[in-house]
């Protein structure tokens, strides 16, 4: 399913359905497709949105989580939302935890799956060998638990972000913001209800880390899934959107 990418002042988002809001928050190497399955699945009982994430803009203050948790405030604010359920994965799990931390009276529900903000181990501080596609290809795959969840499409789309000089230097700014920013000691006062949804075979944020995560917060629940790497959502969709559903519906009574 084709989705519509609206304009509007500096914004570039997604917008699908009508109801609660969903606001989707995607990783470093994010794209559309990432939740593709889950826009689907929700978008006939919420109003699902996602947000393009600036990365790339040199006209940002900083190559940082925290502007980007700005930018999402601003986003927040000029689509007057609120009540909102936060879904976060990777770096924009790290989003969702900044966002709530200073807007807790807009945030219902957070959802994070393959978060960063305590521990990642991503592609590191440099592309030593962004030119090899053979190496980029690998590195791709292994996000996943099913290599072949790595489709050539989306290959050749990190294969070019990372070959690109300008989108590269905003990577690894942001990559080591990430690293840099650990939320340990901040968690605890996030009393939101909270879901965290894990690949049990995730080598980027091991399970270790949803532990850590939801000992930390308060209000959590933590749910693995077998044979899934760091991308739950698109790995195992089906898996993923019945877990949320069963939390929304449970969180409503």
């Amino acid at each position: 399913m084709e989705f519509t990418i609206k304009e509007e002042v500096s914004f570039k988002y997604v917008e699908e359905g009508e109801g609660e809001v969903l606001l989707l928050l995607h990783g470093l190497f994010g794209a559309l497709s990432n939740f593709s399955d889950l826009i689907n699945h929700f978008s006939s009982s919420h109003r699902v949105i996602i947000p393009m994430l600036p990365i790339y803009d040199d006209s940002r203050a900083e190559s940082s989580v925290t502007e980007l948790a700005k930018f999402i405030q601003e986003f927040v604010s000029f689509k007057m939302l609120n009540n909102l359920t936060l879904i976060g994965n990777s770096l924009g799990g790290h989003i969702a935890l900044i966002y709530t931390l200073n807007n807790p009276e807009l945030v219902k529900f957070m959802v994070l799956t393959g978060s960063s903000g305590l521990y990642e181990n991503a592609f590191g501080g440099t592309f030593p060998r962004r030119e090899d596609y053979e190496f980029i290809k690998t590195k791709t795959e292994s996000t996943f638990f099913d290599p072949k969840v790595a489709t050539k499409e989306l290959i050749d789309e990190i294969y070019e972000t990372v070959n690109n000089r300008e989108k590269v230097i905003h990577i690894i700014k942001m990559a080591r913001s990430a690293i840099k920013q650990n939320l340990s000691k901040e968690l605890p006062s996030i009393k939101v209800p909270s879901l965290l949804i894990w690949g049990n075979e995730d080598t980027i944020t091991p399970p270790f880390v949803a532990e850590d995560f939801h000992k930390l917060l308060p209000n959590s629940e933590l749910h693995f899934i077998d044979k899934c790497g760091h991308a739950p959502m698109m790995e195992c969709p089906d898996k993923f959107n019945a877990i949320l559903k069963s939390f929304l519906v449970k969180r409503k009574q």
